[in-house]
């Protein structure tokens, strides 16, 4: 068994690009230990130039195909692509398939590209708890474009919309209502939309109900100078990649200017800020209530008080 590196001496090794540094960084930010929090600190202070492209939608609408596409289109044109897939994990096993690898396997020998799959672990929203500290150490490590998927998901797991400088939503013809799909957070999150699967005679239908909607909820954009543009593609013919690959460069060009840019990013880290008090929170919490929860849980049990009045009790217990 090899030695264990402390995190700290594994910063620069990772700023080098090296995949076994990269690897156990994330590894460690997964497993939230203590000891790597000062290495993560530093990077997120060095990090910063990547741009974060978050693709989304419900599942079996295409999202790791069209990943796969996408990252060798945009490797070609030169751009070094870190991919970070979240798998949902099981309610019983905690397990996860991260099947994502088997999809892109003739880009895994690539140099320029680094696939990480990531399990939920029970975190809501579409996104595992340890993403936002994985793109953070993919950006340190001089990928300047990271794709991150998350799991299929539905109208209000959007937080990918908080994590992301461009946003795509992914939908495709035969899923049964595709209006139902996409309105509401899905339709309102995205920066592009896109069909999927555009090689079938159905496709058109959906593209026109997409636009039909986009045109009806304009106002509702977050940002109303941008044109949500509707891209249809196929992966089986490889119709509408050049499109996409523009409307991404487009919208990186856009949200680049100074109020775009300054109220993404202002919406990123507000996001960061809440979702890392959450995680120390819940860490304390978990520590410092372990104590009192039998008890309490045995009186809630008896019903010998209500829930939310032994839950506030064992809040105040735990932590002052």
């Amino acid at each position: 068994m090899s030695p264990y590196v402390p995190s700290g001496e594994l910063v620069e090794r990772a700023a080098t690009g090296e995949t076994a540094a990269i690897g156990r960084l994330i590894s460690r930010a997964e497993a939230n230990m203590a000891e790597a929090r000062g290495a993560l600190a530093e990077i997120y202070l060095r990090a910063g130039r990547s741009h974060v492209i978050g693709i989304t939608g419900v599942p079996g609408s295409g999202k790791s195909t069209l990943v796969a596409s996408l990252t060798a289109k945009l490797r070609r044109k030169g751009s070094k692509v870190g991919v970070i897939a979240v798998d949902p994990s099981s309610p019983y096993s905690g397990g996860a398939i991260l099947g994502d690898r088997i999809r892109m396997s003739d880009l895994v020998m690539d140099p320029g590209v680094y696939i990480r799959s990531m399990a939920t672990h029970g975190s809501v929203g579409g996104l595992a708890h340890a993403t936002l500290s994985a793109i953070d150490i993919l950006d340190f490590a001089g990928f300047d474009t990271i794709i991150v998927e998350t799991v299929g998901v539905g109208q209000d797991e959007v937080e990918i919309a908080k994590a992301s400088h461009t946003t795509i939503v992914v939908s495709a013809p035969g899923l049964g209502d595709e209006i139902q799909a996409i309105k509401a957070g899905m339709l309102e999150i995205a920066d592009i939309h896109v069909v999927s699967k555009c090689d079938r005679s159905d496709a058109n239908k959906t593209l026109v109900d997409i636009k039909q909607m986009l045109t009806l909820d304009a106002a509702t954009s977050r940002l109303p100078a941008w044109r949500t543009p509707v891209v249809g593609l196929s992966s089986y013919t490889g119709d509408g990649y050049p499109e996409l690959v523009e409307e991404i460069e487009k919208h990186r060009a856009f949200a680049s200017g100074v109020k775009p840019s300054a109220a993404r990013e202002a919406s990123i880290a507000s996001f960061r800020l809440q979702k890392t008090a959450e995680t120390l929170l819940m860490d304390r919490f978990a520590t410092s209530s372990a104590r009192f929860r039998k008890s309490i849980t045995e009186r809630l049990q008896k019903r010998e008080s209500d829930p939310y009045s032994l839950a506030n009790e064992l809040l105040t217990l735990s932590l002052g």
